[in-house]
């Protein structure tokens, strides 16, 4: 049996794929040992979605376990507005919109209609801004796409040779646990 990918690892993996294995190595470990700022911000803002206490409305669903057998994903939608058949993945603040948090929302939608839910609309919330920023729904070729990355992520081999890459390196959590780097990140 194939084992599921955690639907937040998807943009994780494409900032780098190496930090999905020491994500995994590191797991078990303090967090404050690794995380910066920026995430221990994020967690703290989605507490509410987290402990269901963001919304008290009847027609919004809130921090729902979410899984898809055709992509061999799961996870948990922060927020389903059930009449407006909206899906919204709630962040803190968003500077810039990057192609694995667009995964991420695609991959919920995605587990949502496999479940037998209606999603015809998805966007971003940031907290900071107040901001809903709309995302176009995938296309077929979007689809095949979403695909193909999946496969990639399943056949990504932590021994592989890796080409560590400064720019990133400098942001990554784990960037001072590294065994590929000797980068200080910008956080330390």
């Amino acid at each position: 049996m194939e084992e599921y990918i955690s639907i937040s690892t998807l943009n994780d993996f494409i900032f780098c794929p190496y930090s999905i294995y020491l994500h995994n190595v590191y797991m078990e470990t303090d967090e404050t040992m690794y995380h910066a700022s920026p995430q221990t911000r994020g967690k703290l803002a989605h507490e509410a979605t987290d402990n269901k206490t963001s919304t008290n409305r009847s027609d919004v669903l809130l921090s729902l376990p979410v899984y898809s057998e055709r992509f061999g994903i799961m996870g948990k939608i922060d927020q389903y507005k059930v009449k407006e058949k909206r899906l919204i993945e709630r962040k803190y603040q968003l500077k810039k919109i990057f192609q694995g948090q667009i995964y991420q929302l695609w991959a919920q939608m995605f587990c949502m209609r496999e479940m037998g839910y209606q999603v015809e609309s998805i966007a971003f919330y940031e907290i900071s801004t107040n901001k809903m920023i709309p995302v176009d729904m995938p296309n077929s070729e979007d689809e095949k796409e979403f695909e193909e990355f999946i496969t990639r992520f399943r056949n990504y081999d932590p021994a592989q040779n890796f080409t560590p890459n400064p720019n990133k390196c400098e942001h990554c959590i784990y960037c001072n646990l590294c065994d590929k780097t000797e980068m200080e990140n910008v956080y330390s």
